[in-house]
């Protein structure tokens, strides 16, 4: 499949750039959680890290004609499946989609229990690794390091939010010096609270999630147990039919980051499941508020109205 990037939309409205770019993707409904490995010809493949003896890769989609000096925003995205199987698949048509509107867009691999036998908090550290690579060669990927932000839906969903709150698990041999923590959050069905927390009561939460699953506390690794204030701001999707990550949990995380003096958006749909992002008609509502709450960072540029 070819795809035809835009690089300057500013003479349609949004809704019409929307609708070019969408129609040169495969049906939302087509949209599973991909292949693995990937085999993605129109990405850049770089590998940012090895671990487990695998080399975990990235792919990058850049603008067409992008220049190495632009310093343009980033984001990387990370697959869902539990911890334990999914591919980086499942983000690349908002990797194509994105790179259309002018950002770098990334979609990573990381260790899973299947493949790797790894446990959720070793998932942590190759998140946290990837977003570290990408800010420590953000002159080469032409990305402004101070515009990176980190994706991803159902346990990808939770790695992304852990890259802001997790510092526990870094890998020892990397530079602390250089940041791992995203500068935005864009997070889909994601799992944010993997313990009892005060003041909440949830199904399912410290009984699902246990010490011997996760490797270490749920609430190490648990997204709202360590929001502070200055996190990064988030947008956040979440189907309220949810009953793999409960719709009352991402409420929660919400309400924690607002509490604090963070900026959390959370837009909820009815009637949808777990996993619901990637499907007909979602995929481009949940898209198109991806690109506005972009704008409203200041990341991309608002397309203008048509003449």
């Amino acid at each position: 499949m070819k795809i035809i990037l835009i690089s300057r939309p500013s003479i349609i409205s949004f809704g019409v750039f929307l609708g070019i770019l969408l129609s040169l993707l495969p049906s939302p409904s087509a949209l599973g959680k991909g292949s693995y490995p990937p085999n993605l010809p129109d990405a850049r493949v770089e590998t940012y890290k090895t671990a487990s003896n695998t080399q975990l890769k990235l792919w990058i989609f850049s603008p067409k004609n992008q220049q190495t000096t632009n310093g343009l925003p980033a984001i990387v995205f990370f697959f869902g499946g539990g911890w334990s199987s999914g591919s980086p698949e499942q983000f690349v048509e908002q990797c194509r989609y994105l790179a259309g509107r002018g950002m770098v867009a990334i979609t990573a691999d990381y260790r899973v229990k299947t493949r790797q036998d790894v446990k959720p908090f070793q998932c942590v550290a190759d998140a946290r690794s990837a977003i570290r690579w990408v800010r420590t060669n953000a002159t080469k990927l032409g990305v402004d390091p101070n515009r990176i932000a980190a994706g991803g839906g159902s346990a990808g969903g939770h790695l992304a939010a852990s890259t802001a709150f997790i510092t526990e698990f870094d890998e020892p041999t990397e530079d602390k010096d250089i940041s791992a923590t995203p500068n935005a959050l864009v997070l889909f069905n994601p799992a944010l609270v993997l313990a009892p927390l005060d003041g909440y009561t949830f199904a399912n939460v410290g009984t699902r999630v246990t010490e011997e699953r996760f490797g270490t506390k749920p609430e190490k690794v648990s997204p709202a147990h360590h929001v502070k204030k200055g996190a990064p701001p988030a947008i956040i999707f979440h189907g309220k039919a949810d009953t793999t990550v409960p719709y009352s949990t991402t409420e929660t995380f919400a309400a924690e980051m607002k509490k604090a003096g963070n900026r959390c958006e959370l837009i909820g749909f009815d009637g949808a499941p777990h996993g619901f992002f990637n499907r007909d008609p979602f995929f481009a509502q949940t898209l198109k508020a991806t690109d506005t709450f972009l704008v409203s960072l200041g990341w991309l540029t608002k397309a203008e109205a048509a003449p």
